[in-house]
Order: C-alpha cells, then sequence, then structure tokens
C-alpha cells in the first residue's frame, strides 16, 4: 500500500493520507489536515490531507482530459479492466477488510461482506455491452430507421459516507467507468484508506491515469466540486439534510444528481411470524455494523399480542452481544467510528428515557474491553413502548438502538410506516401470504423485505429509497444505475435508393 507519507504529531510520526490524482499520490498546499482514529483503541491513528481549490480543480481537470480517450476505447477493452479488477479485489478481500475495521470499527466479517457486496457491482458492470445495447426500429417510414443508444456523460464524482468506505463508491464507480465516464471519488475525512487501496488496485489491473481520482477533504472539497461546471454528475450517500444540500445545488450548477439521504427502517412483526426468525433477523438487522447502516432495522413494530414476547426474546440477546475490537474473533458488535458519534448516539438514549420510552437494555452500562477502555464502545440499547411523537422514533439515530413500536393490527402497523418522513427500507414477518403482498404492494418504502431482515437488492436490479430518503430520479445500480451514467440518444436515418427529393412543410409523420 502506498500511503507511505509521514507527518510528525508530538513525539512520535503518524501515517498522512494523501490524494490519488492522475494516477499517483498527491499533497495539496492547504496545510489542513483530519485525525484519523482507530475507533477500537480510540486514539489518532491516521492524519487526512484535505484539498484546496488548486487540488480539486487538478483532479477535475485530469478526469476531464482523461475522458475522451477513455470513452472512446473499446467496451471490450473496459470490460478486461474491470474483470483484472475483480481479480485484484478477490484476491485482496481480507486486506481491504482489516484496513475497514483499524478505521470504521466494524467488525472484520461484517468488513468482508461490505466488500463482497461491494465486488457484485463490478461483475455487473463486467456486463456492460450488453447493458449498453440499444434499440434499433428499422423502415419505421420509407428507408427511414431509427435506433437508439447511451452516451457516457463525462466527469462524474461521489462524496462517499464513512460507513461504508469500500461498498458505497463501488456501486457507482464500476458502472460509471464501464460506461465510459472518469470518476472522483471524494470519501469521509473518517475512514480514508481504502478508498486509496482501491485507486491503486484499479491502476494495477490497468486502468488508464486520470480515470478514476480521489481527493480527500470537507465540505471545501464538497462545495468545489458541486460547483466546477466540468463536473457532469454528482453521487451522494448521507444524512437528509447534506443529501438535500448536494440535491439542489447540484441541480443549481446544472449537473445530474443522486442524492441517498437518511433512514428509519421499520420491521412488522406479525402475531403469526416465526418469532425465533423475527428476533434473529432483528438483531442482524438493528446491532450489526454497530447499528451504523442506512439500512438498520431501527424501529420493530409489533403487531397484536406478540409484543411482550418479542420483547423478551430481544431483551435476552441483546444482553449477550459480545462488544469488542473488530479484528477480534467472536465479537458481534466493534466501537462506534469517532468519539462525537459516541456522544450523539448517547445523547439519543438520554433523550428516549427523557421522552418516557423504557430502556429495557441500557448499552451505555457496557464494560469496556481490558486494554480498549479509550474506545468509542456502546453496548446494545432496546427501548420499548416507543411513541410516534417520539424523537427516537421520528429521527434517524445511526447506532445500536432499538426501539419496540405496539401496534394493534396490520392496518395500523402500515398506517405508521406510511406517514414517516423517511422510506427507505422495510420488512415484514409472516407466514401469511395475503398480509405479505398487501403489504409489499400498498407500503410506501423503496425497498421491501418478505422475512428478510435487510431487503439489500442484488447488484442487477436497484438500490434506492422513497420520500425523503432519496433526492433525485434514478436509484444506484442495476439498471438504474447504467441510465444515470449516460444519457440517451436517438437517431433517425435515411439512405435515399430511389426516393425523390420533395420540401414538406407539414409537421413530419412516419405515414
Amino acid at each position: 500500500m502506498l500511503l507511505a507519507g509521514t507527518m510528525k504529531k508530538g513525539r512520535g510520526a503518524v501515517e498522512l493520507v494523501k490524494h490519488w490524482i492522475n494516477g499517483a499520490e498527491k499533497t495539496s498546499k492547504s496545510g489542513r489536515q483530519g485525525e484519523v482514529f482507530n475507533p477500537a483503541l480510540g486514539t489518532v491513528s491516521k492524519q487526512v490531507d484535505f484539498a484546496d481549490i488548486e487540488t480539486i480543480d487538478s483532479a477535475i481537470a485530469n478526469s476531464k482530459s482523461a475522458f475522451s480517450p477513455w470513452s472512446q476505447t473499446s467496451l471490450t477493452k473496459r470490460v478486461q479492466i474491470l474483470f483484472a479488477f475483480r481479480h485484484l479485489l478477490n484476491s485482496k478481500k481480507e486486506e481491504l477488510a482489516a484496513i475497514i475495521t483499524s478505521e470504521h470499527g466494524k467488525v472484520l466479517s461484517d468488513a468482508l461482506g461490505e466488500v463482497t457486496r461491494g465486488l457484485e457491482v463490478v461483475e455487473f458492470a463486467c456486463g456492460i455491452p450488453h447493458l449498453l445495447k440499444g434499440g434499433y426500429s428499422e423502415g419505421v417510414s420509407q428507408g427511414v430507421d431509427v435506433y437508439s443508444i447511451r452516451q457516457p456523460l463525462g466527469v462524474c464524482a461521489i462524496i462517499s459516507p464513512f460507513n461504508f468506505p469500500a461498498m458505497v463508491p463501488m456501486w457507482m464507480f464500476p458502472l460509471a467507468i464501464a460506461c465510459g465516464n472518469t470518476f472522483i471519488l471524494k470519501p469521509s475525512e473518517k475512514d480514508p484508506s481504502c478508498p486509496l487501496r482501491l485507486a491503486e488496485l484499479l491502476k494495477e489491473a490497468g486502468l488508464p491515469d486520470g480515470v478514476f481520482n480521489v481527493v480527500n477533504g470537507d465540505k471545501e472539497s464538497v462545495d468545489a466540486l458541486l460547483s466546477n461546471p466540468n463536473v457532469s454528475a454528482i453521487s451522494f450517500v448521507g444524512s437528509t439534510p447534506i443529501a438535500k444540500y448536494i440535491y439542489e445545488n447540484a441541480a443549481k450548477f446544472e449537473k445530474r444528481v443522486q442524492a441517498l439521504g437518511g433512514a428509519k427502517n421499520h420491521c412488522v412483526v406479525m402475531p403469526d411470524a416465526d418469532l425465533d426468525q423475527a428476533v434473529a433477523g432483528l438483531m442482524g438487522a438493528a446491532y450489526g455494523s454497530a447499528g451504523e447502516r442506512c439500512m438498520a432495522q431501527s424501529v420493530a413494530v409489533a403487531v397484536g399480542n406478540i409484543g411482550d414476547e418479542l420483547v423478551s426474546k430481544l431483551t435476552k440477546e441483546v444482553n449477550n452481544l459480545r462488544v469488542g475490537p473488530g479484528l477480534d474473533k467472536g465479537v458481534d458488535m466493534g466501537p462506534l467510528v469517532t468519539a462525537q458519534h459516541l456522544e450523539k448516539v448517547t445523547s439519543y438514549i438520554d433523550l428516549g428515557v427523557k421522552e418516557g420510552a423504557k430502556l429495557i437494555v441500557d448499552g451505555r452500562k457496557i464494560k469496556k474491553p481490558q486494554g480498549y477502555e479509550k474506545g468509542f464502545y456502546l453496548g446494545g440499547c432496546l427501548f420499548d413502548h416507543v411513541k410516534e411523537n417520539m424523537r427516537i422514533y421520528k429521527e434517524e439515530i445511526f447506532g445500536p438502538v432499538l426501539s419496540v413500536v405496539r401496534a394493534k393490527n396490520f392496518n395500523e402497523a402500515v398506517d405508521l410506516i406510511n406517514k414517516h418522513e423517511f422510506g427507505n427500507g422495510v420488512s415484514i414477518f409472516t407466514r401469511d401470504g395475503d398480509s405479505a403482498r398487501t403489504f409489499s404492494s400498498h407500503i410506501k418504502v423503496g425497498m421491501v423485505g418478505i422475512n428478510i431482515p435487510i431487503p439489500v437488492p442484488m447488484a442487477f436490479h436497484s438500490f434506492g429509497g422513497w420520500k425523503r430518503s432519496l433526492f433525485g430520479d434514478q436509484h444506484v445500480h442495476g439498471m438504474e444505475g447504467v441510465r444515470f451514467y449516460t444519457k440517451l440518444k436517438t437517431i433517425t436515418s435515411r439512405w435515399p435508393s430511389g426516393i425523390k427529393a420533395t420540401s414538406n412543410f407539414t409537421m413530419p409523420t412516419m405515414n
């Protein structure tokens, strides 16, 4: 790995995470850096260089310069590079997962799963020759044929979140590059190392310099990408207020945009459900990755008289959660990403108690692992009797906090979910096919699971929510992704062959 730069901090030297521009590491002249923590230890492990405008402009200029030759590269050659990248990803999965765990905190098995889900999109993108096939209509009029093609946009960019430093970028850039675009990745400053490693692997796979660039930074970098006229499309994943900001400003600067925002994902447990299956699903969905997932199930809706039994089973499982360093074997849940995020999540737990919800399991009381007393640890938390007017129900907590809401019947559960401002993901656990079909048809949420706790679609389908969980018209990966990273062109042609040329001043028709 090339992240070899160091800078002095106190008595020791701290590794400096740089930028990747035109196939090599670069350092900006901004003089600004951010701290990267090892969440398990609670200590600074690296510094990340923040880009200045000159660095951002350099990345965009290199992407723009690389666009013309890359867009004219044959589909066969693009696919060969993607296949080589896929091979390298497979061989480096464990290394990439360890990098993710060291900066994010999630357990190693979860980090491996993240890389694998990103790899699925790379595999989907390898089918780009088929995905880009247009339509052709011969003889729509005398000697007239019509056909359609999809062409790349130009320079595309993503502003990526901290919770999936590998998977979310890989949901975007493989398809963008396969379609003939060049790409700029602005990772989260909290865990920037994995994206740099992906850039190295892309170069090793044969991707020409300038096609994929990485710039690190904060809001200054974001605004520079939004305002630069040479960036054609912006993707974003993060909180709803920032997603709305990205959407509005990208549109103001006439860019194509997909901005994925916040979530409050519900899991409806019907009285006829396999309760053990529902509890097992909820445990992984609510507490996996310490709840730092946009698809985390943070609300369990207990329908009918099932509530007490559901809470009893959940309580036992939450109390048995094994919390510790993500690299340790046998750990279910690692630390949160930063001290600030730990403080934010803890404040929501305090708020829930104040609002009158019943705190069944209090993760604030967790005993930190020996030798890791400064780590950003929080145990699993379980609230019961949560009401829809409470902030812990309405707002995204993004931590290991599960709220149980009681609903009298199926219709009340559906109405509760449909009234919520977010519409990212939802699940129902039931044995009744009629309930499942009615639920999937009437629920106002973008991704639905039936006896599936985290309904993240496979790469050949598309990912995205409804309502204030998505700003923009097109979802991520699948055919929606292909459409987002291309523009449609329709050609109508006629080659004169014994057709007498005449002037026609009426509206053209194909009669």
